[in-house]
């Protein structure tokens, strides 16, 4: 490998080499473009060149190792001895050949084996289920499993359970299993604080990796859904992405990359309070909080209290709170879009357009204007999609 190509490489930090073995590395991986970061030292550069061919074909599909080695900017040779490395790894699979047009022998395409591996993903988030789904290396479900939610002393063992059912009806090697769960959680999947399962600094990732013997990432399932809206859902790499269900949280990607906190609480909204003007007591006994005006359970309730025809005045009034919260963040980091996920007939439509109206308000109108809220279209799905890009990232540097 030449100095050259180290250094083509040199945009980013080395993402893992692809394993199977329990404790590979959780970091999320380049994105559709590389991201800026340390130098990759020559001892990381093969590690690193694997995931930027895997990345390419991820994104941009079948294509021949010439192809390739114009993308990636990396030699012919080295694609050659990458490709065929890739090859009997399982990762890629040579389709056959280009239809011809021209003289000279076609060129044979190459492409990530979509077909070769499986993700299980599990959204723990539910207020009254958990699901867990077998999907496909292109977030593309292929089997589900619904189970009503279990005891609080009973959910590791549940969650065991189900992932040994996903994995059995996969029928493909396993890459491994992403967990998006309520709370917060560090960036080793140990949950540090989860009031409705009663866990505080358990080790999540570390239980369920023991017991399956397989890879397995644990996340915030608000950081895990903004994730699969980056790479499945077109968001841009400066993005905001507010989960609203029994709680409201939210996932922030900045520059493409996640944001998790000094503490890996970012994110946690639901608690910032948005109104000094009364309003319903929140779970966690204070007055004004954005989770008391926005989650599924006050909002529904209130709606089915009142007139009908209060019910686009009190939606207005939750999207009016919600940026409120948002202004500060979105004026702070200069995001270019807010997605909502949760149930479209609370949040689409008024409470939306209030939003996106009370950010532009609230925020340097020069820059800030065209600030766009909208719905996910990944819906119940984002959290078991977003579980599959922790998995992609971590164990193949794709995202």
């Amino acid at each position: 490998m030449s100095a050259s190509e180290v250094q083509r490489g040199s945009s980013t930090i080395e993402p893992p080499h692809p394993s199977t073995a329990p404790g590979a590395s959780r970091g999320f991986g380049q994105g559709r473009a590389l991201r800026q970061g340390g130098k990759v030292l020559p001892e990381h550069a093969r590690g690193h060149n694997r995931s930027l061919v895997l990345q390419t074909l991820f994104h941009q599909g079948a294509m021949s190792r010439a192809d390739l080695s114009r993308e990636t900017g990396l030699t012919r040779v080295t694609i050659s001895d990458l490709v065929a490395e890739l090859i009997a790894d399982g990762f890629v699979a040579e389709m056959g050949v280009r239809e011809a047009s021209g003289p000279g022998k076609p060129a044979i395409l190459v492409d990530l084996d979509r077909a070769g591996h499986r993700i299980v993903g599990i959204d723990l988030s539910g207020s009254e289920t958990f699901i867990g789904a077998v999907l496909t290396l292109d977030g593309d479900i292929v089997a589900r499993r619904e189970i009503p939610l279990p005891a609080a002393d009973e959910v590791v063992s549940t969650v065991v359970e189900l992932a040994r059912e996903l994995v059995a009806d996969s029928h493909a090697p396993v890459l491994g299993i992403g967990v998006g769960t309520p709370g917060v959680v560090d960036d080793r999947g140990v949950i540090l604080t989860a009031p409705n399962f009663g866990w505080a600094g358990f080790d999540l990732e570390g239980a369920l990796q023991q017991a399956l013997s397989l890879p397995v990432l644990v996340a915030n399932d608000a950081n895990a859904a903004v994730l699969a809206e980056y790479t499945f859902g077109g968001a841009g790499d400066d993005v905001l992405l507010v989960k609203v269900g029994r709680g409201v949280g939210s996932g922030l990607l900045a520059g493409g990359q996640p944001m998790r906190g000094s503490r890996f609480a970012a994110g946690e909204i639901g608690h910032v309070t948005v109104g000094t003007d009364g309003g319903p007591v929140c779970v966690c006994g204070k007055v004004g909080c954005l989770e008391a005006w926005l989650s599924v359970p006050s909002l529904s309730t209130r709606l089915r209290e009142a007139p009908a025809a209060d019910r686009d005045g009190l939606l207005r009034d939750a999207g009016e709170r919600l940026g409120i919260a948002l202004a500060p963040v979105v004026g702070a980091l200069d995001l270019s879009e807010i997605v909502l996920s949760g149930p479209p007939e609370l949040l689409d439509g008024p409470l939306a357009e209030q939003a996106a109206e009370t950010l532009r308000t609230r925020t340097l109108a020069q820059f800030h204007d065209g600030i766009r809220v909208r719905m996910t279209e990944q819906g119940q799905d984002i959290v078991l999609r977003g579980a599959a890009v922790m998995v992609l990232s971590g164990q193949l540097g794709v995202s």
